[in-house]
C-alpha cells in the first residue's frame, strides 16, 4: 500500500467536503489503483486527508491525469496558504487498518524509529486488539524521513476518551507505556466528523 498525506488549513470545512466528494463520484472510477480516503477538518481549521493507493505507481498515475490536475486547481483554493504532501511508501495496519463505521478518528503525527518498534513489539496488534477493544483500527504511515502519521479509527469520541481513561492492569500498563514511548506523539490531530470513502 501506498499512502499519501494531504494537510493544511481550511475556513470553510463544508466546500472542502463537497469539492472531496466531487473527486469520490467523478475522478474515483477512474482512478486505478486507489484504494480509499480517510479525511475531515480539526476544531481548528487544519484539513488532513489521507489516500490509500495500491502502489506507488497508481497514485502518481493518477496524479498525471488532466482531470486531477483541474479538480485539484479548485481544490488548492480553498486552503489558506500551501498545503503539504508527504508520500508515504511503508505502511503498517492494525486491525485491517480502520473501519468505515468510524465516528472519531485521531491522526497522530511524530518522530519514531520504525525498525525499532518492529523488533521490540512484534506483538502490537495482539496487544492493542485486547487492551484497547475501542480501537477498531489503525494505519500507521512513513514518509521515510524518520517521521510517522498514525491514523486512529475509533467508534465515537466519546468511546475513544473512555479507553484512555481505563486503568489497565499493572503489566499491561507498562506494556501500554512502552509502545507509545516508541511511537511518541508530536501532534494530535482530532477528526470529530471523519470522512471516510472506500473504491
Amino acid at each position: 500500500m501506498f499512502i499519501q498525506v494531504i494537510q493544511g488549513k481550511v475556513q470553510d470545512a463544508a466546500a472542502v467536503r463537497r469539492q472531496l466528494e466531487r473527486w469520490v463520484e467523478e475522478l474515483g472510477p477512474g482512478a486505478t489503483g486507489w484504494l480509499g480516503s480517510t479525511a475531515g477538518v480539526a476544531a481548528d481549521g487544519t484539513f488532513v486527508a489521507t489516500a490509500r493507493f495500491e502502489s506507488e505507481e497508481a497514485a502518481r498515475a493518477n496524479s498525471g491525469r488532466t482531470e486531477q490536475g483541474a479538480w485539484w486547481e479548485a481544490m488548492s483554493a480553498l486552503f489558506d496558504g500551501e498545503p503539504t504532501f508527504r508520500d508515504c511508501a511503508t505502511v503498517d495496519m492494525i486491525n485491517g487498518g480502520g473501519s468505515d463505521d468510524a465516528g472519531f478518528v485521531q491522526v497522530i503525527e511524530g518522530r519514531a524509529d520504525r525498525q525499532r518498534l518492529l523488533d521490540e513489539a512484534p506483538d502490537a496488534e495482539e496487544f492493542i486488539a485486547r487492551v484497547r477493544p475501542d480501537v477498531l483500527g489503525e494505519t500507521t504511515a512513513w514518509p521515510g524521513d524518520g517521521s510517522f502519521v498514525q491514523i486512529v479509527y475509533f467508534s465515537s469520541e466519546a468511546a475513544a476518551r473512555e479507553g484512555e481513561r481505563f486503568q489497565l492492569a499493572p503489566e499491561d500498563a507498562e506494556r501500554f507505556d512502552q509502545l507509545v514511548a516508541l511511537l511518541p506523539a508530536d501532534r494530535f490531530i482530532d477528526l470529530s466528523d471523519p470522512w471516510l470513502y472506500t473504491a
